[in-house]
């Protein structure tokens, strides 16, 4: 941080383009509104959210500074915030808004989880926020898992994918099956509570199940759906594949008894910024008390660009952060 405290560094999208179009760069400290904090940042999660921001396939102003999740803590207090304090060790949802990627970072104080007491590292709080939340909230609000349900996860051994499996697990579900896409990453997606876990061309052969859950598009969601047991649900969650859409007759799902839902956090944040926040202070729980393990890798805040293209190469597993400041 500067000396001056009104300006900061942070990493910004100038252009839209390839992982090289980010910038580090110099920007003015942000102050928090009226039910906002500020937030001295620690880490910040690195992901594939930010690089469809990157590409230009999310319609964002530029330049812009991405990042949807941090750790850190609290710098300051908008109007009306009574329940955190300045300097309390926190972990943050940063998506309705981005701008993670920054030595300070502005959110709505319903998206803050305090740590206080928990025993987690700044490093592993900076991984929860994104997957951690979006993996409780898919299974819980939005597929409305039942105990004993039969559950199939696909890019098992990616940083939400490795949430999903431990969150269906944790809430009860009977049978937990993930796919991935290269035998390499079998044996690391194991880990993180699966039953099971197969090659993505081989799911015709994983049976039935009560909840799907799809980050990956293209052949995987009409498999996907054809996987579904009667009055089974579908949830859409991504296309990381990068595939044409795929259409979803309507009488289908007549004729089948089947249910397909999308999720998306961002939209879900900005319109229920209190609900997000519960399963995010949720899996800060499960994480402190050992129930919710995630795996970090941190990278510089300068190498935002090369933490892109790992997550861009698909052979990465776990979840990456940006080390911004030591705090």
């Amino acid at each position: 941080m500067n000396s001056n405290n009104t300006q900061m560094k942070a990493v910004t999208i100038p252009e839209f383009g390839e992982a090289e179009v980010l910038r580090v760069e110099q920007m003015p400290v942000p102050e928090p509104g009226p039910g906002q904090v500020s937030i001295d940042v620690a880490y910040a999660g690195a992901n594939f959210a930010e690089v469809l921001y990157r590409r230009g396939v999310v319609d964002v102003p530029l330049p812009f500074v991405p990042g949807i999740e941090v750790s850190g803590r609290i710098r300051a207090l908008g109007e009306g915030v009574t329940d955190l304090t300045v300097g309390q060790p926190v972990a943050a949802l940063t998506i309705v808004d981005s701008g993670g990627y920054a030595e300070v970072v502005v959110t709505s104080a319903h998206l803050v989880a305090p740590l206080d007491g928990l025993g987690i590292g700044l490093g592993v709080a900076a991984a929860l926020p994104s997957n951690s939340t979006t993996a409780f909230l898919v299974l819980d609000r939005v597929a409305r898992i039942e105990p004993g349900d039969r559950v199939l996860v696909h890019a098992a051994a990616g940083g939400v994918g490795s949430q999903l499996g431990q969150a269906a697990r944790l809430l009860g579900a009977g049978r937990v099956v993930g796919t991935v896409g290269s035998e390499a990453k079998i044996e690391t997606a194991k880990r993180f509570g699966y039953d099971e876990v197969i090659l993505r061309d081989r799911v015709a052969e994983a049976g039935e199940f009560d909840i799907v859950v799809d980050m990956v598009g293209g052949p995987s969601r009409t498999a996907s759906l054809d996987r579904l047991a009667p009055m089974g649900r579908l949830v859409v969650m991504g296309n990381a594949s990068g595939a044409e859409d795929v259409d979803i007759p309507a009488n289908h799902l007549w004729f089948t008894n089947k249910t397909v839902s999308g999720f998306n956090l961002a939209a879900f944040s900005a319109a229920f910024p209190q609900d997000a926040g519960l399963a995010l202070r949720r899996a800060v729980q499960a994480a402190a008390q050992g129930t919710l393990r995630v795996q970090v890798e941190a990278l510089p805040l300068e190498q935002a660009a090369e933490a892109h293209r790992r997550i861009e190469s698909g052979h990465t597993t776990g979840k990456r952060v940006l080390t911004v400041a030591t705090l």
